[in-house]
Parts: C-alpha cells; structure tokens; sequence
C-alpha cells in the first residue's frame, strides 16, 4: 500500500532539444505544467529551443558537449541508450518523459513514478525501412539495428504508465509493447497563432524533412496541379528535395521565425499533410490561422482532421491522387471561426490540467497495483 510522497518531487526528461518541431512544443506544455521540475535530455541548444524551455532547468548529457553533436545527433543513435539509463533521477519521487524513442529508457527508484508521455513507439522498431535513413542509420548494420530495437522493448517495459498522443499512438503501444495508455492529444499554442483575413493561391507543408514526412508527394502533386507550393523545415532529406523542387511550382524556405510560418500558413490556400504521421498536430495549428488541411487518409491525421469541415482527405498516397485533391479543393467552403473553435478544443491550459491529473492519479494508486 506504499503510495507516493503528498508533495513529490517532480523530473522532467525529453529525448532531445536540439530542433524544434511538435514534440518540442508539447514538452514544452509539459514543462510548463511543472514548472519548478529539472528537465534531463541528451542534448541542448537553445538556439532552438531556449524560448520554450529556460537553460537554467536544462541538465544536458556528456553527448551535449561533443563537437558537432548537434548537427549528427541522429548518428549517436547507439549511444542514447546508454545515456538514459545512466542518468540519475533517484532524487525524484515522479519522473514525466517525453519521448518518440529514448526517454522511456530512463531508470527510476523501486518507489518512483515513471509516466512516459509517448510520442510514437520508436520508428526504427516497426518501420525500419521508411524511417531509418532519415533517422542516420542507413549506413550501419542491421544487426545494430537489431540491438537497438531489443534495448526498445526491453526499455518499454520501464514506465510505470504511458500516455499517448492519439488512439491511433495508443494501440501502437498496444500492439508493440503491450502496454495499455492514456490518452492525451497534445495541445496547440492559441496565442502565437492568429487567424488569417486574405487567403492566397500557395499550398504550404510545415514539416521536419524526413523520407516518411513525404513531402515528396506534396512537391510531385503540385506540380502535376500547376499550384505553387511553399515548404518550410529542414532535416535530413533537403538537399534531394531541393533538387526535386528545381524547375516545380514548389519552394523550399528552410527554417523560418515562428511570426513568419504563422503568417505564410494563415494565408495559404491549404495545409498539405502528405505523411501518415503519429498524431497530427501541424493540421490543428492551421486550423488555429483559419486554414484548412488536406491529408493523406491515415494515422493520426484521421483523429485531428474533420472532413468538411477542418479539411479534406486523400486515399492513396500517389502524386496523381493528391493532384487530383489539389484540383478540387475549394478554400471557400471552410469557415474560419469554425476551424479556430476546433483548434480552441486542443487549448494548453487542458492538457496541462489533464496531464497533471493523469500524473497523480498514477502516482496514488498503490504500487501493487500498478
């Protein structure tokens, strides 16, 4: 019947921040929710991400301080392992982790709380050859591979509870790792975002370029369309988008200042989500500037796009059918104020609350039951 402490003392841990993309911005909702918790992560630069978590709370790993560890951070995936389950959290009562595959590694006291907030159950796991040369393991051996996907299951059994981020992350959980969770769709920040009042011709993508993003698709599509696309991010694949992009209706804008994306996406005449993403937080921040989203027919995409009424979506994931989308989309259909009132129903100080609710009702339950 040892149940935990009536004032816990609270660690925050995140797999890395050193890019900033939808994960990022959750954690930092998660931050916000203990605001006087440490953060742990295996890397740091604030350069990206200081705006939403202060360096004073940051507790970087030994990989932080490796010359150009930013830049390949994705080539020390061998090494994550190791470095989560060396971090010491034993001053902690209760441990929250974000993470899309390390995080939930950590170690904890016999006594503590672990409850993982999950992102995706680790893509090198389940879908190895769509992800992992955008992940920076195309050159090694499976067999490494191999390794790193046994280290996986074994670190998933660790948390004393798991959280998704959609139903579609939640039975991932299950059918992997089985596991029950929660599940807590991540939240959108309604104050940076502001609804736009001119709609223009461009179709905009706002995404990390990885190969399973498929942004590809969206470039090939249209360009088949004959409608100007806008694509803002960077990642692994840029340079071979670039040189698809050359001589197509699409541009490649790299990163861009949160001020500026928000203004490009209020004005587009679409959201183009060609991937099939865990959750699907991009198409309810362009529902929060007025805009609606046209997305491939899977995933979480499914849970976080209503069709009719927050967007469109496409079946197959072919340059042709999404053209063909493209074509018939009419931007006019889609009220404004009734896209912001879906984006209101994902609002932070809700999932905040949630979370905070989750953690301590898994931190009461006594720990035979757990």
């Amino acid at each position: 019947m040892d149940c935990a402490p009536r004032n816990p003392r609270v660690a925050l841990v995140h797999d890395y921040l050193n890019q900033r993309g939808g994960a990022e911005r959750v954690f930092a909702q998660m931050a916000a929710a203990y605001p006087f918790a440490p953060v742990y992560t295996a890397l740091y630069d604030p350069r990206a991400t200081g705006d939403l978590i202060a360096p004073g709370r940051v507790r970087a790993s030994l990989l932080d301080r490796l010359p150009g560890s930013g830049a390949y951070f994705r080539a020390l995936a061998p090494l994550y392992p190791l470095v989560f389950e060396r971090m010491d959290l034993r001053a902690y009562d209760v441990v929250v982790s974000s993470t899309s595959a390390w995080a939930k590694g950590v170690h904890v006291r016999p006594d503590a709380v672990h409850v993982c907030y999950i992102h995706t159950v680790s893509r090198f796991l389940f879908a190895y050859e769509q992800y992992v040369g955008g992940f920076g393991l195309g050159t090694l051996a499976k067999p490494l591979v191999e390794r790193l996907c046994a280290w996986d299951l074994r670190a998933a059994a660790r948390p004393t509870a798991y959280i998704a981020n959609s139903r579609n992350v939640a039975a991932r959980v299950q059918r992997y790792y089985g596991r029950d969770a929660y599940v807590l769709p991540g939240p959108v920040e309604l104050d940076r975002l502001r609804v736009g009042t001119e709609r223009d011709r461009y179709m905009i993508v706002v995404s990390r370029l990885l190969p399973y993003k498929r942004v590809d698709l969206a470039i090939d599509a249209c360009a088949k369309a004959g409608v100007p696309l806008l694509v803002v991010g960077t990642g692994p694949a840029e340079r071979a988008l670039r040189q698809r992009a050359a001589g197509t209706t699409a541009t490649l804008l790299g990163f861009l200042p949160d001020a500026e994306v928000n203004a490009l996406v209020g004005r587009a005449r679409a959201l183009i989500f060609p991937g099939e993403e865990d959750y699907g937080l991009v198409p309810i921040e362009a529902a929060a500037a007025g805009t609606p989203t046209i997305a491939y027919a899977a995933g979480g995409a499914l849970e976080t796009v209503i069709a009719g009424t927050t967007g469109a979506f496409f079946g197959v994931q072919d340059a042709s059918a999404l053209a063909g989308t493209i074509a018939a989309f009419d931007p006019a259909a889609y009220d404004r104020a009734a896209l912001r009132a879906h984006a209101q129903t994902y609002a932070p100080e809700r999932f905040r609350e949630r979370l905070r609710e989750i953690v301590s009702a898994v931190a009461a339950r006594p720990r035979a039951a757990i």
